[in-house]
Order: structure tokens, then sequence, then C-alpha cells
């Protein structure tokens, strides 16, 4: 009787705390949401004031949504406050259905009717006529953290416009999917300046859309009438994946948050003639090419014992994009610590792993008319493809550019809105 009292007593125990531990953590899930606010949300629950009466421009695409996933688009078109009057979309389009370096043309949103600008292609600054009749331009577009993601030069190109014609330039903020705290790879230096990499900044950044906008409006001298609507609830330790947020594809390519923490690194593979995995289910994070020998390429990766990282070895057939319909072998990337790894030194050390493996077969984009590759483009500079092409150990090639990201990093904290 005494065992069977016991084993009840300790059934219900279990249960009451099980129960109260549900119901905790049902109550941080209900929480969640409301202690975290990106940037549109803090603006269409109280912060419209900002826009009253105005008539306003909005650079957006498919990541432009609310806590509850309406678009900011439909939000903003119904406000009462003020007045949407056009849209203007970036690489990819509004909708998000374009793929990387397709021109997306003049048209009309079918479910608003406003005008469509692209800010891609032949304009990527809105012209006079785009913002002839805009009081304000609003920015708001999850970016990826990196230096050549090309979202935060359509910011950058937006705000200039909006200087020149005297309108004001509000970003609506979100958070950097890497979190705010490491900063990681070589400065741009400004002959290597393209739209995949404007100004001189690390290809691991670790700011917001928001904090990357003071420091283009001051440090490069754009001077336009800026205004920053801030999160509530981010702090800089938080990853995606520490917010209430569901993940919205910000271009066709960049399915998942583990795709944005490869991409700073895995997305140098573009500059050379290996696939970077578009044409798969998982681009960045799935790397090769027909003449690479998978097992060998993760055995030599895994010897290195780079933090936070495993390589699988992997074969697969991209749809389209380099070696379509081809069988390629290689590796794909799996994170499996977010906090100790460094995007930009695996990527790096892929890159010169396949260039010491096969000297025959694998090639760094070809030179244009300036003797620059696409790789310059995507690094920053020549002397990084020097190095690797020299046989110069990643250790070296890091400790090259370790003065000037640590002047950044000083540069940087007077632009940080979060802690």
């Amino acid at each position: 009787m005494k065992k069977w009292l016991s084993a009840g007593l300790l059934f219900v125990l279990v249960i009451s705390l099980l129960s109260s531990a549900m119901a905790k953590n049902d109550t941080q899930q209900k929480n969640a949401p409301q202690n975290f606010k990106t940037g549109v949300d803090v603006l269409l629950e109280g912060k419209t004031d900002i826009l009253k009466g105005k008539r306003v421009g909005l650079i957006t695409n498919p990541t432009g949504v609310d806590g509850k996933l309406n678009s900011i688009v439909d939000a903003m078109y119904k406000s009462k406050d003020f007045e949407l009057k056009a849209l203007y979309g970036p690489e990819h389009g509004v909708r998000g259905s374009e793929q990387a370096g397709s021109y997306v043309d003049f048209y009309i949103d079918k479910k608003t009717g406003l005008p469509v600008y692209s800010l891609y292609g032949k304009t990527k600054k809105p012209t006079p006529e785009m913002l002839k009749d805009i009081d304000v331009l609003v920015f708001d577009i999850q970016d990826v953290g990196t230096r050549f993601y090309t979202y935060i030069y359509t910011m950058a190109y937006a705000m200039e416009a909006a200087k020149e014609n005297n309108i004001e330039f509000v970003v609506l903020d979100r958070p950097n999917p890497l979190g705010g705290e490491k900063v990681e790879g070589p400065i741009l230096e400004p002959k290597y300046a393209t739209f995949v990499g404007l100004y001189p900044i690390p290809l691991r950044h670790g700011m917001t859309v928001g904090e990357l906008a003071k420091l283009f409006n001051k440090e490069f001298k754009i001077k336009a009438d800026l205004k920053v609507v801030k999160m509530k609830g981010w702090h800089r330790w938080k990853t995606y994946n520490e917010t209430p947020l569901q993940w919205v594809l910000p271009s066709p390519n960049m399915p998942t948050v583990d795709t944005a923490f490869v991409y700073p690194g895995a997305g140098l593979i573009e500059g050379t003639n290996v696939s970077e995995g578009r044409g798969t289910t998982r681009p960045f994070e799935t790397i090769g090419a027909p003449f690479i020998d998978g097992d060998d390429l993760a055995k030599a990766l895994n010897d290195l014992e780079l933090p936070g990282v495993i390589f699988r070895s992997n074969s697969f057939t991209p749809t389209f994009s380099k070696f379509a319909n081809k069988l390629c072998n290689g590796v794909q990337i799996h994170v499996t610590n977010y906090n100790s790894y460094n995007s930009v030194d695996t990527g790096l050390a892929i890159v010169k792993t396949i260039h010491d493996m096969y000297p025959n077969d694998f090639q760094f984009r070809a030179e244009d008319s300036q003797g620059i590759s696409y790789f310059d483009n995507l690094i920053g500079n020549g002397w990084v493809r020097e190095e690797i092409e020299k046989g110069t150990p990643l250790v070296k090639i890091k400790a090259k550019w370790k003065a000037e990201l640590e002047l950044f990093k000083k540069v940087r904290k007077n632009y940080l809105l979060y802690k």
C-alpha cells in the first residue's frame, strides 16, 4: 500500500512539474513577441507620427513583414495616417520573384495598384522622376550581415537620392541574423568598390541596417535627413534564432538562417570556378565541382579543426548556374556552434584548400581589363588572391588585415544602437 502511495505521489509530482514547465514555456512563447519588436512593428504600433500626413515611398521586399507576417506594403497602404504613394524594389524585386542578377523593370503592383520602381539593373539609385510625389522614403528589408549582400547599397543609394531631393529617410530596423558581436574579414579597399561592396567595411560587419545607415550617413558623408526606428528587445548577442521571428527568404538563394551564417565566407566561392551550390536546396552550404573528390576534401577540411564546423562529403547536381545538370562532388558545411564559428575564416579555408588540392583544375574568375577578378570584388582587395596563389598560410593572410579591422571596430562603436 505504501509503495503504491509512494509511486502515486511520485507520478503526481512528475506530472505537476511537467505541467509547470510546459506552462512556463508557453508563457515564454507568448511573451516573446511582446518583448521583441522589429522597427516596423514599433512604427505601426505607436510611432506613425514621424510619417503623419506625408506621402511615403517604400523600399522593401518579401522580408518587409510585421510580427504576424503581414506584408508591410499592405499594412502601410491601409494606413490613414499617411499616404503610401510608390514602391521601390531591390535586387530580386519587391515580391522576391527574380533570381540573382535579373533585371526588374517598372510595373504596377497588382494588389495595391501602386507604381513599382526597380532599384536594380539600369537604375540603382532613385531618380528625381521616381521621387516627384514623395516626402519621405522608408526602408524595410532584412539584411544578412555580409558586405557583399546588395540590399545595404540599395539603401545607401536611396539615402543619397533622398538628400539630393530634400526627402526624409526612415530605416525600420531589423536584427542582424548573425548577431551583432562578431566582426570578421578584411576591410574593402576603395579600388575594389562595386555594388557587391561599396564602402570600406569588413565582410562580416556585425551591424543592423539601422546602424549601417547611421555609419554610411556620417562616415561617407551622405548627410541625409535620417531617422532609425529602433527594435525593442534585441541585444547584440542575439542571433536570428534567438528572436521570435520567422525566417522569410531575403532572396531566392538565402533559404535558411544557416545559409546566412555560412554566407560571409562561402559566398567567396562565387569568385571561383567551383559551385557555391546555386541550383540546389542548400546554396552556400553545398560546395563542389566535377573535378573534386568529396571524401578527400572533407577529410582535408576537417583536419584543419576549424571551430564550430564540420564538413561532410556530398554529391549534388545543380539545376542551374555553374555545372547545371552535371554531377558535382564536394562538401556540405555543417555549423555545429554559432558562437565559435568564424564564417570568413572557414570560407577562405575552403577556397585555399581546393586551390592547393586541385591546382590544375581550380581557377579564380577571370580578371577584367583592370586586372581585377570577381573574387577580388568579393574579398575587397587583390592581395588575398595573390597570397593564396603563392601558398601563404591563412594565419599570415589574416594577420595582414588585423590592424584595419581593429580600427573599423573602434569607428563602428560610435554607431551601435543596441547593447
